[in-house]
């Protein structure tokens, strides 16, 4: 059923004069005629009838069942009791022959998932949760018949696993579509064996792109209404041309159920994910080899950006691809390969998705200029670790200081023992931390250490007062420090203002 037109206002009444008469009719003419793209564009309905797509599609969407053999614990052994003792005939299982508890055996667990044919032969994509830790995969199809599924291989980090059954005919399958080209408020048609019931299908909207719901390094869900339920993971997500724009991974519920807010990983992660599943049996993603942080308004200012955007780099692996290139830890990655990184999350993705081996011009923002610089990116093999550009440590005693509230002494041997500090580290130990004061409330503690200051390195005390006198001087509201703390490097801005 169409939607009602936005009714136009009515005609403006006759005026004694006629230049007010003829100027307010020329105006509502033309706020009628602006109005009138609005009023189209609002009026396209939804479809009559999602039927003949749920019927072209359907035989291609399966049930993904799988078994697993759990070894479940022995239990203890129960006190020894008489043999005449009620006790052992009310409670068998706990108190048997001898008082010992009868042992459990290993025991069968089963789930139910959903996944979709992507090819003639037998490819077929789900969810890495509904198949982990699976000893026996089968994939039950729309007309009843069932296939025992083979293990490709599965990405973890975007949920995504392919299976391969070996069909006797060319199976039914669907095909991706281009999610990046997908609106907010389209049209989408889920898929999926709901809580076991068989193939269900549902109806919704695109509520919203790019969700991160910190599932992983790469969220980019499409966050949909269309009624997603547990079983419904690994389904598809159809737009109206037919073609698999996401694949069904979660959903926010208090009770388990659908409130319409289901998310799905959108196909132009998910197909990337299979095409190197199919051709290596496993993801291939660029390595970059930094760590970074969010650019925050107060770090902006410290750094001299107009805007909080970019990916603050913190740590730089040694003799990884951006070490080579001569990225260092402050610099600000504000485009890679030609694509702005508004905020620091888009950074990770745009790595992973681009080619092993490829050379990209990374653009980063140095102590107030902009630097272009080329990097060839390495393959992502496990999380390295990172480790934190800094200067040779000077073990003569110094003078302890008290800067925006935090106690700081020198940091000595003796320290780096009591607090574990790595001896790559170099700086200012924070000694004590007022809880009401700046550095409180950026949650640093005692046995930080403070690395730089305003992106100069800093070895006594007196370098980082000094520091933050300077930035006084000069009108800044923040001051900008990289912390080492909790075995990681990272950017706070501490407030000036008293």
């Amino acid at each position: 059923m169409p939607f009602d037109r936005i009714p136009t206002p009515a005609a403006p009444r006759a005026r004694r004069r006629r230049g007010i008469v003829g100027g307010a009719a020329a105006l509502a003419a033309a706020f009628m005629v602006a109005l009138t793209p609005l009023s189209q564009a609002v009026a396209r309905g939804a479809p009559e009838s999602f039927a003949d797509l749920a019927e072209k599609l359907s035989p291609a969407v399966v049930n993904i069942s799988t078994s697993q053999t759990i070894n479940a614990p022995e239990r203890p052994s129960g006190p020894r009791l008489p043999e005449n003792s009620p006790f052992r005939e009310l409670f068998p299982d706990l108190f048997g022959d001898e008082g010992d508890a009868p042992r459990r055996g290993p025991r069968k667990a089963s789930s139910l998932g959903s996944g979709f044919v992507i090819s003639a032969d037998g490819y077929i994509v789900t969810n890495n949760h509904v198949i982990d830790g699976a000893d026996e995969i089968k994939a039950n199809f729309a007309d009843g018949s069932s296939l025992d599924a083979r293990l490709i291989g599965t990405d973890p980090k975007t949920d995504i696993a392919l299976l391969k059954v070996e069909p006797d005919a060319p199976l039914t399958f669907v095909s991706f579509g281009n999610s990046d080209a997908s609106r907010v408020g389209e049209w989408v048609l889920a898929i999926g064996n709901p809580f076991g019931l068989g193939g269900s299908v549902s109806a919704g909207i695109i509520s919203a792109r790019n969700r991160n719901i910190n599932a992983g390094p790469y969220d980019d869900f499409i966050q949909t209404d269309a009624a997603i339920n547990r079983g419904n993971s690994g389904g598809p997500l159809f737009n109206m041309d037919g073609e698999v724009i996401g694949v069904n991974t979660a959903i926010i519920s208090p009770s388990g159920g659908s409130i319409g807010i289901g998310f799905s990983v959108p196909s132009a992660i998910a197909s990337r994910v299979v095409d190197q599943i199919q051709e290596y049996g496993a993801t291939r993603r660029g390595w970059l080899g930094v760590q970074i942080q969010t650019v925050t308004p107060e770090l902006a200012e410290g750094l001299g950006l107009e805007a909080a955007a970019g990916a603050l780099v913190t740590g730089v692996v040694d003799d990884g691809p951006a070490a080579d290139a001569g990225i260092e830890v402050g610099d600000v990655i504000m485009r890679f390969d030609g694509n702005e990184v508004d905020a620091m999350r888009d950074l990770p993705r745009m790595v992973a998705e681009t080619e092993v081996g490829k050379a990209v011009r990374v653009v980063v923002w140095r102590k107030g200029e902009s630097r272009t610089l080329k990097v060839t990116l390495g393959l992502l093999e496990e999380e390295p670790p990172v480790q934190n550009a800094s200067v040779t440590q000077d073990e003569a005693p110094a003078e302890e200081a008290e800067v925006l509230g935090l106690a700081l002494g020198p940091l000595t041997d003796k320290r780096r023992e009591a607090f574990g500090i790595a001896g790559d580290v170099s700086g200012v130990l924070i000694t004590e931390v007022n809880p009401d004061g700046a550095g409180a409330e950026k949650g640093l503690r005692q046995g930080d250490v403070i690395v730089e200051v305003s992106l100069e390195p800093v070895s006594d005390p007196k370098d980082v007062a000094d520091k933050v006198a300077e930035a006084r001087e000069n009108g800044r509201k923040s001051v900008m420090m990289l912390v080492h703390t909790r075995g990681e490097g990272r950017f706070v801005a501490l407030s000036l203002e008293e």
